[in-house]
């Protein structure tokens, strides 16, 4: 055994495990593979040409986009070109704040687009944007992301990244043919202690990775309130009509990335799901609203609470709740469970086999609040040290501006993105699995392999300066 190779050895007799124990199941939730499209090409770790200077298009400025326009037209060699809204009042308050940062050198030709469904479509006929921002409701992220691409621009796209396994599939291709990027923004991959716990892993502090632990558990009922336009207008049927884990990302995304799934160690393999009664929402509406209104008027059967159970290739475990129902105090969890320690998080705690010098004895006591000083100041991340400063302000503790200050650095200097295509696809797909899954009574469900086997040949993420 000396001689074995433990990370094929674990891989070997994980999946002959699989093959014995579930193989009759699987079969019922396998996801064909479709060859890749004549000329496409693996994006896994696709750096596009530099640009001296990035024209940046938003498409809906409503919530999530004007955050990501602010900070972007104040990043030197960017140029706001257009913003497309469906409603007029969004695209001239945010087209004059563009021209306001830019103080009349930058920004000053911004053309606005607004009214109709399909003005974004003219935009990028005319405009023809070197990256577009997509912030819309979640129906609008594929076919946006999908037109922006063959139009030439780069697509960076809120989170899902698509509601359907077809959907992903068209992104994935249409990213191979055109060689242009396609990023989901997964803004919680860039908070302080998901970057230094990145860290941890890299610098193997907790040994081998065995299982993780993520979840976004945030009360959202409020949300109901926006009943024509807004968040809730739209999310509201959602979550009453589908029954799984419809937000999947905020925790998934960096628990992954510290498992390096989906990039040469390991990859994701089946997921098993199960939802709670549907009884939050309705209650909350019966409360609220009057008994003729719309909400009232839902059929509500998507769970308030889900959770979900996902299998990797190397046989590693993930569990991954979601609930943006139950009256509880906010959560992302955020854990990783390895050989020799834990991290977890909310609260942030670490404990590590033979305890933390000058901090714990053993592992059977945590590290927590003033206790992790020494590890923030051993193991924070060095983009964190690099951009904290200059990134406060800019939304869940600065990571939505790191992440946005990463795009545009990658783009300028022709580096591959922190987070590539597969990722986007893979972390997303725990949406629609999850409701297969539930809706067959937890019967497992296969992931589709959107890199058709290139994971195996793709870097694990580096832990960049």
């Amino acid at each position: 055994m000396k001689n074995i190779n433990r990370r094929n050895f674990i891989r070997k007799t994980s999946l002959a495990g699989a093959a014995m124990s579930m193989g009759p199941m699987m079969a019922q939730g396998s996801n064909p593979m479709p060859e890749r499209p004549f000329a496409a090409k693996y994006m896994g770790d696709f750096a596009a040409p530099k640009l001296e200077t990035v024209r940046a298009a938003f498409i809906g400025v409503g919530s999530r986009g004007p955050g990501h326009m602010r900070f972007i037209a104040q990043l030197p060699g960017t140029e706001v070109v257009a913003i497309s809204d469906l409603y007029q009042d969004n695209v001239e308050k945010w087209g004059a704040k563009a021209k306001e940062i830019g103080g009349g050198k930058r920004h000053k030709k911004i053309k606005l687009y607004h009214g109709g469904e399909n003005q974004w479509k003219v935009m990028l006929d005319e405009v023809k944007p070197d990256v577009v921002f997509i912030a819309t409701n979640w129906a609008t992220h594929a076919p946006m992301a999908i037109e922006a691409m063959k139009k030439g621009a780069h697509a960076f796209v809120e989170v899902p990244i698509a509601l359907t396994l077809n959907e992903m599939w068209e992104i994935v291709d249409t990213s191979e043919k055109t060689q242009k990027h396609c990023m989901m923004m997964e803004n919680v991959n860039y908070g302080r202690d998901e970057l230094m716990y990145l860290n941890m892993c890299r610098q193997g502090v907790i040994g081998e990775p065995l299982h993780a632990e993520a979840s976004y558990i945030h009360e959202l009922r409020g949300q109901m309130n926006e009943v024509e336009r807004g968040t809730g207008s739209w999310r509201t049927p959602h979550y009453a009509h589908r029954n799984g884990n419809l937000y999947p990302t905020h925790g998934l995304g960096p628990v992954a990335q510290y498992m390096s799934l989906g990039r040469k160690e390991d990859n994701f393999n089946s997921l098993v799901s199960f939802s709670t009664p549907s009884l939050g929402r309705k209650l909350y509406a019966e409360k609220n609203y009057p008994a003729d209104h719309k909400w009232n008027k839902l059929d509500y059967k998507g769970g308030d609470l889900n959770t979900s159970i996902i299998k990797t290739t190397l046989g590693r475990t993930i569990m991954v709740q979601w609930d943006e129902t139950s009256p509880r105090p906010y959560s992302r969890h955020n854990l990783i469970q390895g050989t020799k320690g834990i991290l977890a998080g909310f609260p942030t705690r670490v404990a590590l086999e033979g305890g933390i010098e000058g901090v714990t004895e053993d592992h059977h006591s945590w590290a927590q609040g003033d206790q992790l000083a020494s590890l923030y100041e051993k193991y924070d991340h060095p983009l964190y040290k690099r951009l904290s400063q200059s990134t406060q302000g800019s939304g869940h503790g600065g990571m939505d501006g790191m992440m946005r200050f990463r795009i545009i650095e990658c783009l300028q200097k022709g580096l591959p993105l922190d987070q590539n295509l597969y990722e986007s696809c893979f972390w997303s797909a725990v949406g629609p699995l999850s409701e297969r899954s539930v809706a067959s009574g937890g019967t497992p469900q296969n992931f589709p392999d959107f890199t058709r086997g290139n994971w195996k040949d793709t870097a694990p993420l580096k832990i960049i300066n």
